[in-house]
C-alpha cells in the first residue's frame, strides 16, 4: 500500500505510484492581474486629461495655440500709396496732333480736352514720323518723367492709348490721334478714372 493511501482505504481506492496529482491554480489571480492593468490604464488617461486641463486654464496652452495661429497669419500688405504727386489736368499742357486721314480731329479733340481742364498747346497734323503710322486709338508722347506724371492723367481721357518717351526736356506731352480713334472716353468715365488715380486702393486684411 502506498503511503498516499489513507488508512482504512484499499482496493480500488488505493493510491499507487509516486506521482502527485497536479493542482490547477484558481482563476482568481488572472482576474486580479486584469483588473490591476485596467486600473493603471484608467488612471493614466485621467492624469493626461488633468494635465491638459491645467495647461489650458493656466494659459500656457492658449498662449501656444495663439502663437501658432499668429505664426500662420500673413501680415496685411501695405496699402498702395496714393498718387498724390500726380499733376492735375490744369498743370498738363497737351499738344494734339492728327495722324489720320480725317480732317478736324485735332481741333475737336483739343477743344474737348480744354473743357475738361487740360491746357492745350499746339494743334495740327502729326509730324511725318507719325503721320498715318499710329494704328491704335492714340499715342501719348513725352519725356521719361511723364510716365509717372502726365501719362496716367491724360490716359484717363482716351482708353487704349499707348505711351512712348522721347528726349524732350519740356514737361508738355503730345496726344497723337491714331487711325482707330473714335472719341475721347465719356467724361463721366474719365472723371471716375481720374478720381481712382488719386485714391489709394484699400489695404487687404491679413488672413489667419
Amino acid at each position: 500500500m502506498s503511503m498516499l493511501t489513507p488508512p482504512g482505504m484499499g482496493g480500488k481506492y488505493r493510491i499507487t505510484g509516486d506521482v502527485y496529482p497536479r493542482m490547477r491554480r484558481p482563476h482568481r489571480r488572472r482576474r486580479i492581474v486584469l483588473a490591476a492593468t485596467a486600473a493603471v490604464v484608467v488612471l493614466g488617461a485621467a492624469g493626461w486629461g488633468t494635465l491638459q486641463l491645467v495647461d489650458v486654464f493656466s494659459g500656457d496652452g492658449g498662449t501656444k495655440a495663439a502663437a501658432g495661429k499668429l505664426a500662420d497669419c500673413k501680415p496685411a500688405p501695405a496699402p498702395t500709396a496714393p498718387a498724390a504727386t500726380l499733376p492735375k489736368p490744369a498743370q498738363i499742357t497737351v499738344n494734339v496732333y492728327n495722324a489720320t486721314p480725317r480732317s478736324g480731329l485735332a481741333k475737336t479733340t483739343a477743344d474737348e480736352l480744354k473743357k475738361r481742364g487740360f491746357k492745350v498747346g499746339k494743334v495740327g497734323n502729326a509730324p511725318a514720323a507719325y503721320d498715318k503710322k499710329v494704328p491704335g486709338a492714340g499715342l501719348l508722347l513725352g519725356a521719361p518723367t511723364a510716365t509717372k506724371g502726365a501719362f496716367p492723367v491724360l490716359g484717363t481721357q482716351l482708353a487704349g492709348a499707348t505711351t512712348k518717351t522721347d528726349t524732350r526736356a519740356t514737361a508738355d506731352v503730345d496726344l497723337i490721334i491714331g487711325t482707330a480713334f473714335k472719341n475721347l472716353s465719356p467724361k463721366t468715365t474719365a472723371d471716375a478714372a481720374l478720381v481712382a488715380l488719386t485714391k489709394p486702393a484699400p489695404a487687404p486684411t491679413g488672413k489667419c
